[in-house]
């Protein structure tokens, strides 16, 4: 595939500071999906999710405090993180992607989105918004997002869910086909041993100092964390 130039031009930028990171002796554990959603695809005019890294460096622990109160716009995504257990080559069908799959796990990714999204290559350059992610355990016997709803709960009170993940993120394995495609055609890879978070399942939601927010996917278990 030849990707859409703001594309390869943002991964690029995107790409050269991970890589400066890498050298510093940092360590890249997969990667984040982002945009993909009808609404942001038609918005950004775009045919397939954005993509960004993931750090180790910016790992969570289920329950930890977050202080946010010098973020400019803190923002909380309830996603389903994908675990390979082989490479996936950019080429690769459908099937060969989920049997890839080495599991699921429930996911929050934390962003602060600023300056607003509007231009692909900026937000690529800027990897997506991302600031942290928490991964929780691995269900070993799931490879696709059938039968798995999402809901956020704030201060212990619903305030979004679905039944239906795929509607605002894309079929599962068919993101992360995509995403083997646009890294292959930017010389990078898809390897066994790196998750992949695939999007927010449901609108995300802003936070402020004071709140706690969990994450539940069904099956895939729940996640909290507090914000000061």
């Amino acid at each position: 595939m030849e990707p859409d130039e703001r594309i390869a031009a943002g991964m690029r930028e995107q790409l050269a500071v991970r890589d400066e990171r890498v050298r510093a002796g940092e360590r890249q554990i997969g990667w984040k999906i982002g945009f993909g959603s009808p609404a942001a695809l038609t918005a950004l005019r775009i045919d397939r999710p954005l993509v960004g890294f993931l750090m180790e460096r910016g790992l969570l622990e289920d329950g930890a405090t977050v202080v946010v109160e010098d973020w400019a716009k803190p923002m909380l995504e309830a996603e389903i993180a994908v675990h390979l257990a082989r490479d996936v080559a950019p080429d690769a069908t459908w099937e060969q992607v989920r049997d890839a799959i080495g599991g699921l796990s429930a996911a929050i990714e934390l962003a602060d989105v600023s300056p607003p999204p509007e231009d692909p290559r900026a937000i690529l350059a800027g990897n997506i918004f991302h600031r942290h992610v928490l991964l929780g355990p691995v269900d070993p016997d799931r490879s696709t997002g059938e039968g798995i709803g999402g809901r956020i709960l704030r201060d212990g009170e619903e305030i979004v869910a679905t039944d239906d993940p795929a509607a605002a993120t894309g079929e599962l394995v068919e993101v992360v086909r995509l995403t083997a495609e646009l890294l292959g055609a930017l010389g990078e890879r898809l390897r066994a041993g790196e998750v992949v978070i695939t999007g927010a399942v449901v609108p995300a939601q802003p936070v402020a100092p004071g709140q706690e927010l969990r994450v539940e996917l069904g099956p895939l278990g729940g996640l909290s964390l507090r914000f000061a």
